[in-house]
């Protein structure tokens, strides 16, 4: 049963909020559920018309069907996973902090293990994943997991550091393409697929890269510094217009223009973790926030699910 809710919704901050519609669509925020110790990783299934998602705390997925409103458990337990996606394929792409490895979910149900070692040396904990239409998987890998047994279970970094890596689709080999995060977190690619946006939670920032044809990256540059406590940033997504829409904890969402300018905002009554556009039109916007999946209809679209090489 949902409900629905107004915690004033939107807060205009420049004119292009308004100018490009992003002020527009529902006007209250719909409750899908409340049932969890942390949400995390919303995706929508479009074959399935259903929203799956990670309670990293109870080691469990859930998911929420579109057609009936219906609420069950996907996967449990689940490996403290995080971050999902969904491959060309149409696969499960799943990042597992308590196993601390990227998995991927086949067409029969059986899980094969995409990613679980660095150079001989565990991952720390992957966070979040992120699909190229060249078959390619980018993750990041910070050590959120490892630190308590909150959401997964503690240990040493083996690594001893927090990087983005990139697995290659024909050799599965696992290459370090980006360093020098205090806290790597979402990620995503984009329209044109030219440069890679990763959210970096500790240092309070978003950076940009350029990917070069061989699939490495370039230094990076900050294309965002949060100004406060309220934008320790987590997950991230474009919509067709360039926006970057990007879940900011205690600050809701955030909508930023193409040139970096923080132009309104979403607010949330819970802290705000994850975002993922869905539904048929790639219009509805599904947001994790602590214990509560919630979705909100909106006027713009997010980039299309599926990009061919």
């Amino acid at each position: 049963m949902s409900s629905s809710i107004d915690p004033g919704l939107y807060e205009i901050l420049d004119d292009r909020f308004r100018t490009g519609r992003c002020a527009n669509g529902d006007m209250r925020l719909e409750r899908l559920h409340q049932d969890c110790r942390w949400a995390e990783g919303p995706l929508y299934l479009p074959a399935w018309r259903q929203v799956i998602w990670s309670d990293i705390p109870n080691d469990r997925m859930l998911r929420w069907d579109e057609a009936t409103g219906a609420v069950g458990v996907f996967r449990s337990p689940a490996g403290h996973s995080n971050g999902n996606t969904l491959d060309r394929e149409g696969r499960l792409i799943s990042c597992e902090q308590g196993n601390r490895r990227v998995t991927r979910t086949e067409h029969d149900g059986s899980i094969t293990v995409v990613a679980d070692r660095f150079e001989g040396k565990r991952l720390n904990s992957p966070n979040d994943s992120v699909v190229r239409s060249d078959g390619s998987i980018w993750f990041s890998d910070p050590d959120f997991g490892i630190n308590s047994d909150y959401e997964g279970h503690r240990a040493e970094s083996e690594i001893k550091a927090c990087n983005v890596y990139r697995v290659d689709p024909r050799s599965g080999a696992v290459r370090l393409v980006a360093d020098g995060f205090g806290g790597p977190n979402g990620l995503v690619f984009s329209a044109d697929e030219q440069q890679l946006y990763v959210s970096d939670t500790r240092a309070n920032q978003i950076r940009v890269f350029d990917v070069r044809e061989d699939g490495t990256l370039s230094d990076g540059e900050v294309f965002v510094q949060g100004k406060d406590h309220a934008c320790r940033f987590d997950n991230i997504r474009f919509d067709d217009g360039g926006r970057l829409w990007a879940a900011a904890m205690e600050g809701g969402v955030h909508c930023y223009d193409p040139d970096g300018t923080l132009i309104g905002r979403i607010n949330v009554p819970e802290p705000v973790s994850n975002i993922a556009f869905g539904g048929p039109k790639n219009n509805r916007l599904f947001i994790t926030a602590t214990t509560t999946l919630y979705s909100l209809v909106m006027a713009v679209t997010g980039l299309p699910r599926v990009r061919r090489p």
